[in-house]
């Protein structure tokens, strides 16, 4: 990028293919919710808006949780790991909303990027074994394939960046649509060298 242009930002390819497209659309979501909730220090991420009990905190874990559930669990009816296979979620359904505002910021950051790297793992490799056709372990009776799973994926962090987009305004009037080019947000490791990397404006 040269000195003149503008800073080129995380979305999906204007005509890309469809796995690029859900890839660089679900990328966008990500990167827009880590700059909304990024930076912060504990009191700030335990910060609510109105009646709401939602905070930032809470969306880090709860979406932590989202990434190594579907991409362990729902994708592969694999054990999603350490914390969440240790919650008693029938008599403790919010726990991770819960439980966000006794954990470190850095501790919070760190679970939800280390999530995300995770789950980018994983998709790699499903992408490469069955592609968006291939039809996943049965949730509720229901059997839905890998490109529906990432649909309702993009569709929760779209949910829940709009809770941090308020959240976040109310705490230091951070406000934009689109988040900067230097973002710091989880890039491809090594490990996932087959899921495309976020598509810069085209």
């Amino acid at each position: 990028m040269t000195e003149n242009e503008p800073p080129q930002r995380i979305q999906p390819p204007l005509a890309g293919s469809e796995i690029e497209t859900l890839l660089g659309s679900l990328d966008r979501q990500r990167a827009t919710f880590a700059w909304k909730t990024g930076g912060l220090d504990a009191e700030a991420l335990t910060a609510t808006v109105g009646a709401s009990a939602i905070t930032l905190g809470g969306l880090l874990k709860h979406l932590a949780g989202v990434e190594d559930t579907y991409f362990a669990w729902r994708l592969r009816s694999q054990d999603p790991g350490e914390p969440w296979n240790a919650v008693d979620w029938a008599n403790d359904p919010g726990w991770d909303w819960r439980t966000a505002a006794d954990d470190r910021p850095e501790d919070l950051y760190a679970l939800w990027s280390d999530a995300v790297g995770r789950s980018r793992r994983r998709l790699a490799a499903a992408l490469d074994d069955g592609g968006l056709d291939q039809l996943l372990p049965a949730v509720d009776g229901q059997v839905g394939s890998l490109r529906r799973m990432l649909v309702d994926l993009i569709e929760e962090y779209a949910r829940h960046t709009g809770h941090a987009d308020l959240i976040r305004e109310s705490v230091d009037g951070l406000v934009g649509e689109d988040p900067p080019a230097d973002v710091s947000w989880p890039a491809p490791t090594a490990g996932a060298a087959a899921y495309p990397a976020p598509a810069a404006g085209a």
